[in-house]
């Protein structure tokens, strides 16, 4: 096992993995630092640098309260130098070392710069070494602060302290010099008292003016909060919080009690606010938290106000706005128009968050290789619920998980990461020791191995958008019978394509298996309810995402795809793959749904260099595929569209779940370029029933000879056999409004007025609102533009149009009803509104064929 990092969390993950194997393993502790135990926050020589938290609350292990103050002489209560805390983690890490029966600690004394994960771990020294572990930990601690709001005059003065904490830094404040410190934190305060002379003057800034507030020699005993969740909002938050400090000021326990009853709830609370209100909070409350959450030391603050009181420490409120450097000093001008002169500039503005000006090499390689993916508002890294990055063995702890936990930087967070961090690392290295089968994602599956390779089969070729998941599925159960997962999967495959025959006797197959761990029965039990009671929308199976986020099986169901049509829709699907990102990283799969995300949300750029970083690992993957097709479309560039997607048909495509789609694209393609003989010829090769069956004949090739009849009368025909070949209850009572919205095109497509207006009637009275205001409106349009009825099209396709977004489904499917509302204004002679619609469309996305219709237009000839 590799440790990167010896300081505070680095050491805590070393003493519990030491103590806690039961078998042999290697823990290399790798740092340049001499000493372990010290990092950034325990290094400094100071005696003024105290504590921020009582001796009795910083033991390097559970259940033995009190052992650091024990260790020190002193009394739970007493705040202690920050050195002799280091001193304290070195030694605890020697006794761990002595008394391990199991695990060995070896010390390299290098730093990392690189990372690979080829099998294992590889870790690349800056010596040029490279170590191979079976598993990695990231125990970076913090890192410097930002600079980035110091004018360019003064980050390249030699009297600007960019880091206070990097060694020897006040070395360079000359000694009879007035100082500015920027910040009001606890760093200002530790550089207060470190810089405090008789005859200097220091002056501190920051935008809020505010400092931390002071800690009390004997706190409050401690009080319970139950109820704590976040899930309701921000709103809802502040209100139970201003009234449990209420409370407790009422009882005279005093506003510290109420603060730090939160503390247990702080990391869930965080996790559960809507990322608006986290936004909002760090906008709004967040310094008002600090102050009160991270307090001085009664000492600490008791020197502070003296050094006030004695007029050689000023706080105000103001940013710097510009500065001057001469060979003298410094001139720095402040928001609030005031000028003061000083000898040097110490940045105390905290350690950063955000990584992603951060120039490390290894955060550098991490997030270059996407093994690492920033955290929620970009602080930090991503990670699961365990610290873990994306797939790989790569773990981390304490500041690296702020976006994430949002309070993780204290020693009793990181002691309790640590502990986590160690079962589950020594959990994962067991494991690796007896393997156990397991998913392309880490997830154990209760069979033997011939049936797990089937069943990994099958889950490539859902990942890749192929045919034959559920033959290799199937395979899996003929291994084993008794394999409760394939069954289950088989049944779920097979319902979400509408290719289910034996449903119900996989179901009992499923349910029926004795054997199974609780992730298996969960994945059972959510695809039992998706099948059983369809109108929940598959809640059930949405939920066990949430809990078992690495089953690319579920959430391929759940993200409407080439191949299926979803349980979530727009910006529902795009935070469920954003959630993923920390889980994911850099997979090829997982770039490629990303890429579809990106792409929806019009951010074409990111789009595109997410697809071709997945297609370059993997250039079979049809969501990356199906995601830079819908970037070439939507950005007009349809003959280098057609000229790429032709090519990737015709050397990929030939076990493509959706090949269909594929051809569908391209036949878009033809038809914005006006090639109608070209589109012909594509049905009849592509997309003419026979070819193409199912749902895909309604979503596709419906689709597609409606368009046709729509803009120049071309005429493709076959529709009636399209409705042949089509599942018959997606015509009548269609499972879904994408179903239903395709069901009414192929039905307009064949001219069936009647039926068309039995959906129509079946979509008024549904229970679901979109397809109310949706679909109803859009089969009556559809209907009356088979019947020449062109006001009444126009007014109930201008409705349906409003409402399609919930319907799911792309941009370029759904535009179909666009296209219908434009014919119908063509044909009524209603030019204007028909040319405000071709404009707009060819802002958006430019085309021969709208181009031509512009032209054709009367007030445009």
């Amino acid at each position: 096992m590799a440790i990167v990092g010896a300081g505070a969390s680095g050491t805590l993950t070393a003493i519990r993995l030491l103590t806690e194997a039961t078998k042999p393993i290697e823990v290399l502790l790798i740092d340049p630092a001499e000493d372990v135990g010290r990092g950034v926050a325990y290094s400094t020589g100071c005696a003024d640098h105290l504590l921020n938290v009582p001796a009795g609350k910083l033991d390097a292990l559970d259940g033995d309260p009190g052992h650091f103050a024990r260790w020190a002489g002193a009394a739970t209560g007493d705040y202690l130098p920050r050195t002799l805390f280091g001193r304290y983690l070195g030694e605890a890490l020697t006794t761990a070392v002595r008394s391990s029966r199991s695990a060995r600690l070896r010390r390299v004394r290098d730093r990392v710069v690189g990372v690979r994960v080829p099998n294992g771990v590889e870790l690349t020294l800056s010596s040029g070494n490279v170590l191979r572990a079976d598993a990695a930990v990231l125990a970076l601690g913090v890192f410097p602060p930002s600079c980035d709001w110091a004018p360019e005059g003064l980050r390249s003065s030699p009297r600007f302290v960019r880091d206070p904490w990097a060694p020897g830094a006040l070395d360079r404040v000359p000694g009879d010099t007035d100082v500015l410190l920027v910040g009001t934190g606890l760093t200002m305060a530790d550089m207060a008292l470190a810089l405090d002379r008789p005859d200097r003057a220091i002056t501190a800034v920051s935008r809020h003016g505010l400092l931390p507030r002071r800690h009390v020699a004997t706190p409050a005993p401690a009080v319970r909060l139950a109820g704590l969740n976040g899930r309701d909002g921000l709103n809802s938050l502040h209100r139970t919080v201003t009234g449990h400090i209420r409370a407790c000021l009422r009882d005279g326990r005093g506003w510290r009690a109420a603060v730090d009853s939160l503390r247990p709830h702080t990391a869930a609370t965080w996790r559960n606010l809507p990322r608006a209100d986290q936004e909002r909070f760090l906008s709004t409350y967040l310094r008002y938290w600090d102050v009160r959450r991270h307090r001085m030391p009664p000492a600490v603050a008791d020197r502070l106000r003296d050094v006030r009181a004695a007029g050689r420490l000023r706080i105000r409120r103001a940013e710097v706005l510009d500065a001057v450097a001469e060979e003298d000093g410094i001139d720095v001008t402040f928001t609030d128009g005031r000028r003061l002169r000083v000898g040097a500039v110490v940045n105390c503005t905290g350690p950063r968050t955000s990584l992603r000006d951060v120039r490390d090499p290894l955060l550098e390689s991490l997030l270059n290789s996407a093994l690492a993916v920033p955290g929620p508002h970009g602080f930090g890294l991503g990670t699961g619920e365990d610290g873990r990055l994306s797939n790989h063995p790569l773990w981390t702890l304490g500041s690296l998980r702020i976006g994430e936990l949002w309070e993780t930087t204290a020693i009793p967070e990181i002691r309790e990461q640590a502990g986590l961090l160690a079962a589950e690392i020594l959990s994962f290295v067991d494991m690796r020791r007896r393997p156990r089968p397991r998913d392309r994602y880490g997830l154990a599956l209760s069979t033997g191995a011939e049936a797990a390779e089937a069943f990994n089969e099958g889950l490539d070729r859902v990942l890749l958008g192929r045919d034959g998941a559920i033959e290799r599925m199937t395979a899996a159960t003929e291994a084993d019978p008794g394999f409760g997962l394939a069954h289950a999967a088989i049944a779920l495959l097979e319902y979400e394509s509408d290719a289910g025959v034996r449903l119900g006797q996989r179901l009992r197959f499923a349910l029926d298996a004795v054997r199974g761990d609780e992730r298996e029965r969960a994945f059972v039990a959510a695809v039992a309810e998706r099948i059983a009671c369809p109108s929940t929308r598959g809640a059930a199976l949405l939920k066990y995402i949430g809990e078992f986020p690495r089953d690319a099986l579920a959430i391929s169901v759940a993200v409407p795809t080439i191949a299926f049509g979803g349980l979530t829709h727009s910006e529902q699907s795009w935070a469920l793959i954003e959630r993923l990102g920390r889980t994911f990283g850099g997979d090829w799969w997982y770039r490629g749904q990303l890429a579809f995300v990106r792409q929806e949300q019009g951010r074409w750029d990111e789009a595109e260099s997410l697809a071709a970083a997945a297609l370059a690992e993997q250039p079979a993957s049809g969501h990356a595929v199906h995601a830079r097709t819908h970037v070439l479309y939507e950005n007009g560039m349809h003959r280098e569209g057609l000229t790429w997607l032709d090519g990737w048909i015709r050397d990929w495509s030939g076990e493509a779940t959706g090949r269909a789609h594929f051809a569908w694209h391209a036949a878009l393609h033809e038809l914005m370029l006006g090639d109608g003989a070209a589109v012909l010829s594509r049905y009849a090769r592509q997309l003419a029933p026979g070819r193409v069956t199912g749902p895909r004949a309604l979503v596709d090739s419906g689709s597609l000879i409606w368009r046709c009849a729509i803009t120049r009368r071309w005429t493709v025909g076959h529709a009636r056999r399209v409705l042949d070949v089509a599942p018959p209850d997606w015509l009548t009572r269609p499972p879904t409004s994408f179903a239903a919205l395709h069901a009414a095109v192929a039905l307009a497509a064949a001219h069936d007025v009647d039926a068309l207006r039995r959906l129509r009637r079946y979509a008024a009275v549904h229970e679901s609102v979109t397809y109310r205001r949706a679909i109803a409106p859009a089969c009556a349009g559809m209907v009356a533009v088979l019947e020449q009825r062109w006001a009444t099209a126009i007014s109930e396709l201008e409705s349906a149009c409003s409402a399609l977004g919930a319907v799911g489904g792309s941009l370029a499917q759904r535009e179909v009803v666009e296209e219908t509302l434009l014919y119908a204004l063509i044909s009524a002679e209603r030019a204007e509104e028909a040319a405000r619609l071709l404009s707009a469309r060819l802002d958006r996305r430019p085309s021969p064929l709208d181009r031509d219709r512009l032209m054709e237009l009367p007030r445009c000839r």
